[in-house]
């Protein structure tokens, strides 16, 4: 099927049946998932959103928060700043291993716990390597190991990102401020964008995630942390509920030997524009023409 797309195909005949004799029809698809309602199917794509009609979704969301979790939450939409483009910097030379920054996006991005899942993989390489392939995410033994070094790995917001280019309804894209988004409440759940991935940072939510209302993060935004519901992807956002309010990823804050860097590539005096002109960086598979905004640097 074309760009048109079977759920754009459905809305449509949301339209023309009327809203209860279409919430009948469609009843066995929204089986699917105990997570999908008819207002959530029905919904229009991000960008065909007004203002008045967004917030009218957030508080929809907020309440169905309140509902399966029992938790009062705060979802916002925090928007691009004009001229400002994001990039991320990590220190090879300095990172241990210690998996602080994976457990930091863990509990701030609201994720299962029972699978402990995290947008952030952090790989043991053997050092004078930098093969993804032989790198190891399993490690247990005491970090860091001097034979080794550490190479946390991440969505890398490319600005030619091969994961935009294969969904086929238009669910994930590049804003303004180069973070790739993803919006679940279109997101049909294909999975094309995981295998485009050659970062391997897209995951699937195979199940509802489970969160105890005391550690879910209220702190929230419609493009990024909040509760995702079951069936669709998600992927590193930079923290933009964070980020976009001037704040900084949570992943950053966590590192204890300050190994990260993030900031606004368009800011001539900013920490990684400094980074980028005096250390010796490079990024992942440059041969396969992602660009990557995340990239990384040794001392010396």
């Amino acid at each position: 099927m074309d760009n048109t797309s079977r759920r754009t195909l459905l809305k449509a005949g949301g339209a023309t049946l009327g809203a209860g004799a279409f919430a009948r029809s469609i009843a066995p698809i929204t089986e699917w998932t105990a997570d999908l309602s008819v207002d959530a199917f029905l919904q229009r794509h991000y960008k065909e959103l007004t203002r008045d009609e967004m917030d009218v979704v957030l508080r929809r969301l907020e309440a169905e928060t309140v509902e399966e979790y029992g938790v009062s939450v705060s979802i916002d939409d925090p928007r691009p700043t004009p001229g400002v483009s994001f990039g991320y910097a990590l220190n090879l030379s300095i990172c241990i291993g210690c998996r602080k920054c994976a457990e930091a996006c863990h509990v701030e991005n609201n994720h299962d716990r029972a699978t402990h899942n995290s947008y952030i993989r952090v790989l043991e390489m053997k050092k004078g390597t930098v093969d993804l392939e032989l790198g190891r995410v399993d490690y247990d033994h005491p970090v860091p190991d001097p034979d080794h070094f550490y190479m946390p790995v991440q969505c890398h917001h490319c600005d030619n990102a091969p994961c935009i280019k294969v969904c086929p309804v238009e669910a994930t894209w590049q804003e303004a401020d180069g973070i790739v988004v993803v919006d679940y409440n279109w997101c049909i759940g294909c999975r094309y964008c995981e295998a485009a991935c050659p970062y391997h940072a897209r995951r699937f939510n195979w199940a509802k995630p489970v969160v105890p209302p005391e550690e879910i993060n209220p702190d929230q935004a419609y493009l990024s942390n909040r509760v995702r519901p079951q069936g669709v992807m998600e992927k590193c956002t930079f923290c933009l509920h964070r980020t976009r309010n001037g704040r900084l990823p949570a992943c950053l804050e966590a590192c204890p030997t300050g190994a990260r860097v993030f900031g606004d590539l368009n800011d001539p005096d900013s920490e990684i524009r400094w980074v980028l002109a005096n250390k010796r960086v490079f990024v992942l598979k440059e041969d396969l023409g992602t660009r990557p905004r995340f990239f990384y640097y040794f001392d010396g």
